[in-house]
């Protein structure tokens, strides 16, 4: 086989990360300039968008260390049966793209994957060794995140923590079942001990020693999770049931999830089409109800069909739309929990609302310069000069806040 240019090897290594949706970039479009007829773009080499918590956008360099794999999991497209160009990339070369991306200012840290080469240890190993070198050959003090393997050694796992910002373990299907089916190499049970032992050594390393000091920080930005969404038939609550448990049992701080892609030569036990992307846009807004809103899976059910969340309004509207019997909301006198149940109002914005109503009675366009989806909201609140009458009763309210139709193409 010929020997791969560092350029050519990015372009395969790159293309292959686009699946993990573990750094929240999804959803870019497809404008690079690899061809030099433009100029701006460089999603080609593997730059990638995130968010912090703070809600800063951040770029990342997000690339596999190589695509080939051992294991034969059916719904990936980097699987030993799979017929794609391979190509590995050598721990210094990582080291290399990441400190010269960085110097250019094109990214500020490095998302790192693999696909599992030799054993789960060897390929662990290598991963650490492109994070240590970064932090201490190189001094890197940029944003690190690495996929780690579940089946490597616990002491690699708590290596690469040293060195990581963040550690990411993939559950990959919401059910045992499903992983036993579409990947029987993987051993669910062993991927829970892995995020177990994650969440202890984070925990333990928040604690001062006899002598006061504190050990070293062990991923500070904690630990994340993705879930493959329509691969197999799971619906969307028990995915949301799987990603709460995972919340309170290894303190997540999230759960992404990635809507299946049908790939070449796949396994006729796999759909033929892909789900709507509308459908992974909804379990994170009801992943956010779950954490931020004081919902429950139960409760964000309620507005499901067949255990399917609707894809034509958001979880919350949908709750509301079943429970029209707690509405009207007095705005003025309503406790902060129910106003997160609020179509319309979002965390920010109640806040606001509480501080406000200390001082003065609020009104419509109070609510409106706070930032309030009014559109959503009003048939749900009442205002000093604002009452809904009868709309909240309305037979056709459902329809006001469904997208118009759309005529079809037959070509």
């Amino acid at each position: 086989m010929a020997r791969m240019t560092l350029d050519q090897k990015l372009a395969i290594l790159s293309d292959a990360a686009k699946y993990d949706a573990s750094c929240a970039s999804s959803g870019g479009q497809r404008r690079d300039s690899k061809d030099g007829k433009g100029i701006g773009s460089v999603t080609g080499s593997g730059i990638c968008h995130a968010y912090t918590p703070d809600g800063r956008c951040i770029s990342l360099l997000k690339i596999l260390m190589t695509n080939f794999c051992i294991y034969d999991c059916a719904y990936c497209v980097n699987r030993v049966s799979s017929n794609t160009p391979r190509a590995r990339f050598s721990p210094e070369e990582v080291v290399t793209l990441t400190l010269e991306f960085y110097r250019r200012n094109y990214i500020e840290g490095l998302f790192l994957s693999s696909g599992i080469i030799r054993s789960p240890d060897d390929t662990m190993t290598d991963m650490v060794r492109i994070a240590k070198l970064l932090r201490v050959e190189h001094n890197f003090r940029g944003y690190i995140h690495l996929k780690t393997i579940p089946d490597a050694a616990p002491e690699l796992i708590e290596e690469a923590g040293l060195y990581a910002d963040r550690l990411s373990i993939n559950v990959e299907l919401p059910t045992d079942r499903a992983v036993q089916d579409y990947a029987p190499e993987k051993d669910p049970a062993q991927i829970r001990r892995a995020m177990g032992d994650v969440r202890v050594l984070r925990e333990a390393r928040k604690e001062r020693s006899f002598t006061g000091k504190r050990p070293p920080k062990f991923a500070p930005a904690g630990q994340s999770t993705q879930m493959i969404v329509g691969a197999d038939g799971a619906n969307d609550t028990t995915i949301l049931k799987t990603s709460t448990w995972l919340y309170s049992s290894y303190a997540l701080k999230r759960v992404y999830y990635s809507a299946f892609s049908p790939i070449p030569d796949s396994s006729a036990a796999l759909p033929l089409i892909k789900p709507p992307l509308m459908r992974e846009h909804r379990l994170y807004q009801a992943d956010w109800l779950l954490r931020f809103y004081g919902f429950d899976v139960d409760e964000i059910s309620q507005g499901t069909t067949d255990g399917n969340l609707d894809l034509t309004v958001d979880p919350k509207l949908a709750w509301a739309l079943v429970n029209r019997h707690l509405f009207p909301l007095d705005v003025n006198r309503a406790e902060r929990e129910m106003l997160l149940r609020v179509p319309g109002l979002g965390v920010k914005t109640v806040g606001r609302v509480l501080a406000t109503r200390r001082h003065r009675t609020l009104r419509y366009e109070d609510l409106r310069r706070m930032g309030a989806n009014l559109k959503q909201a009003k048939p749900f609140i009442t205002l000093l000069d604002w009452h809904p009458r009868a709309l909240t009763d309305a037979a056709d309210l459902r329809a006001r806040f469904a997208p118009p139709p759309q005529q079809l193409q037959l070509l």
